[in-house]
């Protein structure tokens, strides 16, 4: 997997800012060790090494900025062959991009960290380009840019405008280490927001209206009761009647 190689690429002394860009994975991963499908000549597999300085507890809000650079670079693309499509683009809480609300991309975010000190991320993104079709345990949730506009795509100008974005949102996170700068924007992408969503919580599942992201990068949740804040990691956030 791109991951596994920015890791080893990381150890052996590359630079921050590394990125390894693969036409196939014969090991492609997604959250909680699931495979990720990654045949050649379809998709985008690539992933971004930083070695950033800053506290380990800032690590997980680089997925959400990853998010937001990848949404916005989908978005920009379609919207040159179909505004229609385009218009579609969205963020499923935290890192899942969708369009028309089925997933079109993936991110897997690591980390390797000492107790005070950050030695590298890695933040791997797999994009759903050129897929004609997906298995059928899958095709209820999945979807491809071509799938839902009919088009081919040039993977490298994707990658390419997905990698301006996050430089643009990457710059504006490390102002304040936080999401601060923007909570606004990636709410506006925010499938969610404003609806009602179950959280698959393994201790106590509950459901509740998601009504946008804190600064460090969780997700609000009004339940009849209170106000609840959803860190991102092992808990799974789904819409009541479907994937979103």
């Amino acid at each position: 997997s791109t991951n596994i190689r920015a890791k080893l690429e990381a150890e052996q002394g590359a630079k921050s800012g590394l990125l390894v860009v693969s036409d196939m994975q014969s090991a492609g991963r997604g959250r909680r060790g699931r495979s990720w499908e990654s045949p050649a000549g379809t998709n985008i597999y690539y992933t971004l090494m930083l070695k950033p300085d800053f506290s380990s507890d800032c690590a997980p809000m680089l997925t959400l900025v990853m998010a937001l650079a990848v949404a916005k670079g989908i978005r920009q693309t379609l919207r040159r062959d179909s505004a229609e499509a385009a218009a579609k683009v969205g963020i499923k809480w935290p890192n899942d991009i969708v369009v028309d609300g089925k997933k079109v991309c993936g991110i897997l975010t690591e980390m390797s960290a000492q107790m005070d000190y950050v030695n590298h991320i890695v933040i791997g993104i797999g994009i759903n380009v050129h897929n004609e079709s997906f298995p059928e345990e899958i095709a209820p949730v999945a979807t491809s840019l071509y799938m839902e506009t009919g088009e081919h795509f040039n993977r490298a100008a994707l990658i390419e405008e997905v990698w301006e974005q996050f430089e643009h949102y990457y710059a504006i996170f490390m102002e304040t280490e936080d999401l601060s700068g923007l909570v606004k924007e990636y709410d506006a992408h925010l499938v969610n927001r404003n609806q009602i969503v179950k959280v698959l919580d393994p201790k106590e599942p509950f459901e509740g209206k998601a009504m946008g992201i804190t600064p460090r990068g969780e997700l609000i949740v009004d339940t009849w009761e209170s106000r609840r804040l959803v860190s991102a990691g092992e808990v799974s956030v789904r819409g009541v009647y479907g994937y979103v």
